[in-house]
C-alpha cells in the first residue's frame, strides 16, 4: 500500500526590515497590490528548491528593492485563520538594510515607519510586530502561541 503525499499548509516568509542608516531604525511596510488588501510586512511564498532564508532575501529584494542581511528568526506563525486565502505558515525574519526602498512586485506603495506608528495591518502582522517589539525590549523571542487540542474526528 503506497501512501500519498500529505496535504499541508502553504509555506511563506515575512521580513521585518530595519533601516539601519536611519534614526530609530524604522521598518518597511508595503501596501499590497493583490488581495487581501492592506499594509503588510514584505514577504511571500517559498519557491520549490529554495530555503526559507533564500526566500526571505528574494522577497525583500522583489518587494522593496533592498538587499537585506538576515539577523534573526523571530518565529513561525501558523494560525489556520491568519490568511484568508488559506492555511499558510510563515517564518518571520528580522533583517537589516541600508538605502532607499522602492515598491516593486506585489507592493503598490511603501511606508517607512516606527513600530509604534503603525497603520491597520493585513493578516496577523499586528501580532507579529507586537512580538517584534517584545523581542526588541527584552532580547527574548515571543512565547509560543497557546496550543489548543485538535478536535476529535
Amino acid at each position: 500500500m503506497s501512501v500519498g503525499r500529505p496535504i499541508t499548509p502553504l509555506l511563506a516568509v515575512d521580513i521585518i526590515i530595519e533601516l539601519v542608516d536611519r534614526s530609530g531604525r524604522p521598518i518597511v511596510l508595503i501596501e499590497r497590490r493583490n488581495p487581501p488588501p492592506g499594509w503588510a510586512l514584505p514577504g511571500g511564498f517559498v519557491d520549490i528548491g529554495e530555503t526559507l532564508e533564500q526566500a526571505a532575501v528574494r522577497e525583500a529584494r522583489e518587494e522593496t528593492g533592498l538587499n537585506v542581511r538576515l539577523k534573526a528568526l523571530l518565529g513561525c506563525y501558523s494560525d489556520p485563520a491568519r490568511d484568508s486565502r488559506g492555511h499558510t505558515v510563515s517564518a518571520v525574519y528580522i533583517a537589516e538594510a541600508k538605502g532607499e526602498a522602492q515598491a516593486g512586485d506585489d507592493a503598490g506603495r511603501l511606508m517607512v515607519t516606527g513600530v509604534f506608528e503603525l497603520p491597520p495591518l493585513a493578516f496577523d502582522h499586528a501580532r507579529i510586530l507586537s512580538d517584534y517589539r517584545h523581542f526588541c525590549e527584552t532580547g527574548l523571542p515571543p512565547p509560543p502561541a497557546t496550543a489548543e487540542p485538535l478536535p476529535k474526528s
